[in-house]
């Protein structure tokens, strides 16, 4: 058995001392972007730090908790805060919660991140929903010896989001009447936010958003064949000839005053997902 299965296996184990439950949908709640919990039919809590091989969220606003009820009806586990390359986790760290969700049941994954717009259409508080990515993190969670019950050694990415959920969160938008925006995300490594020149060159190779996240585990996700929604909210516009300073604060108040429009997308969106 190799490391990665042992290891998903203890942590699978203290879990099941404390639920039995096997949810369907998975998500993945970033930056400022926990309050879908309040929504949750909540069975379990666990903290970060109590199951084994879990990192710790190091990060503002990330909460650290891992939640099991239902929503709308739907058995879910939500994680409440993220992991991230720059917190100094390999990317098989950030990315392990995604096998255990995988073990437990989950096929489906939701996940959510706070960007920076470079798109000019886009601005402050907008939604997008990501239809395909850029990885320029610099490393990726596969490399290193494959465990082929898990997935394959080249994963085909060539829908590395599912065209059906997101003409299904299309849908759920215009009957909430929440506009959505659709594009490319890259990711980087961070910590530091894009110089001008960086914006420059992202939007040049056709990214509409830039973040710090989503990519490593949307890998993973694949990898294990499981379908993949994610959505981006704009905390910050990134145009270079007009660029202007942005704190971390700023952001999470961007973020916490979109997530109640993001809440309902992704609640109409768990409601309709295929069985």
């Amino acid at each position: 058995m190799t490391e990665l299965r042992t290891s998903m296996n203890e942590a699978l184990a203290h879990i099941r001392t404390h639920t039995k439950a096997t949810p369907r949908v998975g998500i993945i709640l970033g930056t400022g972007l926990g309050g879908l919990v309040d929504e949750i039919n909540v069975d379990t809590v666990l903290d970060y730090g109590d199951i084994p091989h879990f990192p710790v969220s190091t990060v503002e606003s990330h909460d650290g908790k891992l939640i099991f009820g239902t929503l709308n009806g739907i058995s879910v586990v939500a994680m409440q805060g993220r992991f991230h390359y720059y917190e100094g986790y390999s990317l098989k760290q950030v990315t392990f919660p995604v096998r255990v969700m995988h073990a437990l049941g989950v096929r489906d994954l939701l996940i959510s991140n706070a960007a920076g717009g470079m798109n000019p259409t886009f601005r402050r508080g907008d939604i997008m929903v990501i239809w395909d990515h850029i990885n320029l993190i610099g490393d990726n969670p596969l490399i290193g010896p494959n465990d082929d019950e898990l997935g394959p050694r080249f994963p085909d990415m060539s829908e590395a989001y599912s065209e059906s959920y997101i003409a299904l969160a299309e849908e759920v938008a215009l009957e909430e009447r929440i506009p959505l925006k659709k594009g490319v995300f890259v990711a980087v490594a961070g910590p530091n936010l894009e110089t001008r020149a960086e914006y420059r060159f992202l939007r040049g190779i056709g990214a509409d958003v830039v973040g710090m996240s989503t990519v490593p585990e949307n890998i993973v996700a694949v990898h294990m064949g499981m379908r993949v929604l994610a959505f981006s909210i704009i905390t910050d516009e990134c145009f270079p000839d007009a660029l202007e300073p942005v704190d971390v604060p700023a952001i999470i108040k961007t973020a916490n005053e979109t997530e109640p429009k993001l809440r309902a997308l992704m609640k109409g969106v768990v409601a309709r997902l295929e069985g």
